[in-house]
């Protein structure tokens, strides 16, 4: 997101949550690219946001990716810049609902065998 200014201003307007981009991703990404999230995000709520989007392309039978900046330092709403063509971005709000309970289960998710056919 950070590599295209209109989303990034999007973003940092309030129109563009990260869980709209989750949404879009099921009709026409990849997944989520290139966003930046606070520096001290936890764990939990970033293993979060990953599986949300690995459950997306599990459904529709895509590929799909999660490129999440954590930025040291860095709180919601502070604005970053990656230097060169990875432009630059507002820091994410990441949802702390409490997902802890499920990360704990553990386990090993496999790659898809839907990436032999991309």
């Amino acid at each position: 997101m950070s590599e295209d200014a209109a989303m990034a201003r999007a973003a940092a307007d309030g129109h563009l949550p990260i869980e709209k981009l989750e949404a879009m991703t099921a009709v026409c990404s990849l997944g989520l690219d290139m966003i930046v999230v606070p520096g001290d995000i936890a764990c939990d709520s970033l293993a979060g946001v990953i599986a949300d989007v690995m459950a997306i392309g599990m459904i529709n039978s895509k590929t799909t990716g999660a490129r999440l900046i954590p930025a040291a330092g860095k709180q919601v709403g502070d604005w970053v810049t990656l230097g060169g063509l990875f432009g630059e971005g507002p820091v994410m709000k990441v949802s702390t609902a409490g997902n802890a309970a499920f990360m704990r289960r553990g386990g090993r998710i496999p790659a898809p065998l839907q990436s032999l056919t991309n």
